[in-house]
């Protein structure tokens, strides 16, 4: 069973000395000079740690092939504009069920590719304004993962005006969040690889087969 590592939380101060209560800064909007004003990107290095517990409980967990190397940070569909510290992709033997490849980067952060065409962001942004926790950035990793291997975890294309939109959703015991995006950098080759894979897929993607013996 997997269970989220535990933390002290450390204490951060502003300018000024005061402890800053990260979660709760903002009673209405955030002032103007707090956007794309990173101040302690350090409160987010749990993360990392718990992208570690959730990789070790899948592998103990399911079938998977695991590969790990800095290279696989190219299954984003986006480069990421930090230094990567590692990646690692889960690939389970079924190939209806959708891969997931951690990529760890030095802001300290974690991002997630997820099937065949989305990326997540953990934090998604982090900076003051946004006023982020790690914990709450946590409880989206583990809420991705968690569709994810339990079959709650859809993907599809679709054309408006001739371009193609990505669209997702997923689902868990405590909500359902969807999305889409304009396709970026997806060549019409790509485009059409990724439709006739999912396409042969049934909705959504499937859950992940266990490990013949849990430990």
């Amino acid at each position: 069973m997997y269970l989220r590592p535990s933390f002290a939380t450390p204490t951060f101060h502003d300018g000024d000395g005061r402890v800053i209560d990260y979660g709760h800064r903002w009673q209405g909007s955030p002032p103007d000079d707090t956007y794309s004003v990173v101040t302690h990107p350090q409160r987010f290095a749990p993360l990392h740690a718990v992208a570690d517990a959730l990789i070790e409980h899948l592998r103990l967990t399911y079938d998977v092939v695991i590969t790990q190397g800095d290279d696989l940070a190219a299954d984003l569909q986006h480069p990421i504009h930090h230094d990567v510290v590692k990646a690692v992709r889960l690939r389970p033997v079924d190939a209806s069920c959708a891969t997931l490849t951690f990529v760890f980067h030095a802001h300290p952060g974690v991002h997630v590719h997820a099937g065949l065409l989305h990326d997540f962001a953990y934090p998604v942004c982090g900076c003051d304004a946004c006023d982020s926790t790690w914990e709450h950035e946590a409880d989206g990793l583990e809420r991705l993962v968690r569709a994810v291997v339990t079959g709650h975890y859809r993907e599809a294309i679709s054309f408006r005006e001739g371009d193609p939109w990505l669209a997702f959703a997923l689902e868990s015991p405590d909500g359902r969040s969807s999305g889409g995006v304009r396709a970026q950098g997806m060549s019409r080759e790509d485009v059409q690889m990724a439709l006739a894979a999912l396409e042969n897929l049934s909705e959504p993607w499937s859950a992940w087969p266990t490990a013949s013996t849990v430990v």
